[in-house]
Parts: C-alpha cells; structure tokens; sequence
C-alpha cells in the first residue's frame, strides 16, 4: 500500500479551486470516491490528512477546495470572511459543490457511481445541501456541523443517506436545531441518524482546537467514536464494493 497525493486545480463558478486528491496506488481498478469538505479556514493539510486515512481504508478522496485558489484563512478576526460569502449565497454554494464533486469523479481511480461526502463544521453543512439539492453520493457525513436550510428548495424525497455526527454541547447546534433537522429530513423521507455524543462541543475532531472555550474544542473520544461511525456507513452504503470489503478485512 502506497497512499499517493495528487494537486488538482480545476474550473467552478468564482474558480479557480485548488484542492488535493489522495489514493492508494496499490489498488489498479476504479474504487469510490469520497469528498472531504473542510470546515471554515478552508483547504489545509488536515483535510489531506484525512482524505489519506479515507484513502487507507479503501477509497478514493478529495479535500476540496470551496473558497477559492489562494482563499484560505487563520483563526481569529476574519476567519469567517470566506464562509460568510458563501453562507450568503447558497446557490452558488450549491453550484462550487457540485464542481468539486465533478473534479473528484474525473478521475480514472474513482467509480464515478459510487461517491460519498463527508464535512466538517461548515463542510458538515456543504455534505447536507449536497443531499438537500439532489447531488449524485450514495451517503454524507456531517461531523459537528450547521444545520440551517438554504433559500432553494430542497429535492423531496431526499434519498441521500446521512449520518449526522453531533456534540451535544455544540452552541451552533443547539437542541431545538438538532430537532429541526429531524424534522425536515423525516418530512423529505430522508433515511438519517444522528449520533449525539455527550460532553463534546463543536470542532470536536480538530486536534489543533484544543477545549477551553464553552462548547468548543477537540474531544478525543467523540474523535474516535465519530470516525468509527462514518466508517461503517460507508461500508454500509458501499457495501457491494469489493475494493473496500478486502481493505477492511485486512484493518
């Protein structure tokens, strides 16, 4: 196994975009693909870091890039400028997801049939408007994410699959949001969960955000429990695929 990185710049509405492509050499056939949607800095190394471990187990991965080449930003003042214009305009949120899922599945390393999302923070949110607007994954993963509705309507029914990864002491997802979400996806015949994990707050898988603040900050163990639960969804949407059954009996 030889986990290889690939630099891809391509073409979007306000482009060009920058983002990485990860995959294991060793597996020569098409395998699926999986979208990594950093959280409100944008593209950085530790979306590569987890489109590897994507790539470990089996898939194809791209941690894309929404905001823009060059368009990356530092904790602190300003930090949201980039999310904010997009937060602002969703449809052209919706129209830069579905190029970056067109530049995952460009790939000859990637079954163009079988794509998956997974987001962080605001990449949590970018994962349910994908299913929102009908976008071609067989399931998303939204981890700590922001659970508002866009100004477009969405597609009903809803049949992307999702699971929903939520610190419980999140202060961006309170509990009346959590049941709001609830709400809509059962209202759209949406098939979701949401694994609520206790004590933990938003950015609950960003080692770099140590806790300190109220309801924010890395939390191992939600971590490693969140991680665990994403895997066995994409086995379970994936399921017929033999590329990642034998990586994951190998594991």
């Amino acid at each position: 196994m030889t986990i290889r990185r690939r630099t891809i710049i391509h073409d979007g509405p306000g482009g060009p975009f920058e983002g990485v492509f990860v995959w294991d050499d060793a597996v020569t056939t098409p395998r699926p693909g999986v979208l990594v949607i950093p959280n409100v800095l944008g593209q950085k190394e530790s979306d590569n870091l987890k489109a590897e471990a994507l790539a470990a187990l089996g898939y194809a991965a791209f941690a894309c890039d929404l905001f823009g080449q060059g368009k990356r930003t530092q904790r602190g003042e300003g930090a949201s400028r980039y999310m904010d214009e997009l937060n602002a305009d969703r449809a052209l949120l919706r129209a830069r997801l579905r190029a970056s899922l067109g530049a995952l599945t460009a790939h000859d390393e990637v079954d163009e049939a079988l794509c998956a999302a997974i987001g962080f923070c605001f990449g949590g949110k970018c994962v349910l408007d994908m299913a929102r607007a009908g976008l071609p994954i067989r399931g998303g993963v939204s981890f700590h994410g922001v659970y508002d509705r866009p100004d477009w309507d969405s597609v009903d029914p809803i049949t992307v699959p999702l699971l929903i990864c939520h610190g419980w002491d999140d202060p961006l997802g309170p509990p009346d949001a959590v049941v709001a979400l609830g709400e809509e996806l059962t209202a759209a015949q949406a098939d979701w969960q949401v694994h609520a994990y206790g004590g933990a707050g938003h950015a609950f898988t960003d080692a770099a955000m140590p806790a300190g603040h109220a309801g924010f900050g890395y939390d191992a163990r939600a971590d490693r429990r969140s991680w665990r639960a994403m895997s066995q969804f994409l086995q379970d949407v994936f399921e017929n695929n033999e590329i990642v059954a034998e990586v994951t009996t190998a594991l």
